[in-house]
């Protein structure tokens, strides 16, 4: 019981992250690489503020702002300088692993004795599942509002952006910014959660967050009523689930990274698969439709309204 929370607890902490990966990567279509760089730098910020007294959700609230301002670097290098979005992340997540050391002034801080957000009352499922959700909520009443429509118009057509009037470059910063301040957000919490911060912490943070998102997609994708953000939240679950069970079983701790990238390729590939399929039944169908019309006109030669155009 006690290892199925454990997974549960993870898994919806993560859920914060896999949201800012799914507005960048689903909505935005920008391949964003500043997030390894956010995740700790959340942390960082959460930590020294913890230490130096402040209230932990006040902390939260500050690393998150710190995530968008690193977001706010990411989209400005992009839009203003003309740098490839790639590298644009790239450039970001270097420069931010310098600023994280300077934060936390070492590698390392241990926040053990310190008061955190689960020194409340409440059991951590609670504390996790009430921040999680209101994540959830906030990023889905968002995505309704019109800067949240034109968000989305944005990753599919930015010329319809611009034929609309509105600026395109400054949506892709806001996008930018509320991605990166959600995997900052994620961050602080589970630096309070695991009782410590490292500059390192971040690694694979955007592989993990795509595995994520490619896990929830895959398994509800054809319950069109179901939310993006709900996917995230599910397959971030389910990909600590699979990871906590790889341990479990024996694998070593250093295989994590290889485990991840494998949990990738199979999702890909399952996805690649399903929507092949697909295209195949749906070129299928048009065949015999077309077989069908050349064999007798319109549909078939007793068809009343082929008749009458004859």
């Amino acid at each position: 019981m006690d290892f199925l929370l454990n997974i549960l607890e993870q898994g919806i902490i993560f859920a914060m992250a896999s949201i800012g990966v799914y507005i960048t990567y689903k909505i935005l279509d920008f391949p964003d690489l500043s997030v390894e760089g956010t995740f700790p730098l959340g942390a960082a910020i959460a930590a020294v503020a913890i230490l130096k007294g402040m209230n932990p959700f006040a902390a939260c609230a500050l690393a998150t702002l710190g995530g968008v301002m690193a977001g706010a670097v990411t989209g400005i290098l992009h839009v203003k300088f003309k740098i490839t979005n790639l590298l644009s992340g790239i450039l970001v997540m270097i420069s931010l692993y310098s600023i994280n050391l300077r934060i936390m002034e070492k590698s390392n801080i241990p926040l053990f004795g310190q008061k955190t957000i689960f020194n409340l009352s409440l059991a951590p499922i609670f504390i996790i599942l009430i921040l999680s959700g209101a994540t959830k909520l906030i990023v889905d009443l968002f995505l309704k509002t019109k800067l949240g429509f034109i968000l989305r118009v944005t990753g599919d057509n930015e010329q319809l952006v611009t034929l609309l009037g509105v600026n395109k470059d400054f949506i892709k910063v806001v996008g930018l910014m509320i991605s990166n301040g959600l995997v900052s957000l994620c961050g602080a919490v589970t630096a309070q959660y695991q009782g410590f911060s490292d500059v390192g912490m971040g690694t694979g943070i955007v592989v993990m967050g795509l595995a994520s998102v490619i896990m929830g997609e895959s398994i509800l994708e054809k319950f069109n009523f179901v939310k993006g953000s709900t996917m995230a939240i599910l397959g971030a679950v389910l990909y600590k689930g699979v990871i906590a069970l790889a341990l479990k079983l024996g694998l070593p701790p250093t295989d994590l990274k290889l485990i991840t990238a494998v949990i990738v390729v199979i999702a890909l590939s399952l996805n690649n698969i399903s929507c092949r399929n697909f295209s195949l039944r749906f070129a299928g169908f048009s065949l015999i439709k077309a077989f069908k019309c050349k064999e007798g006109g319109a549909s078939s030669a007793s068809d009343k309204k082929s008749i009458q155009s004859v």
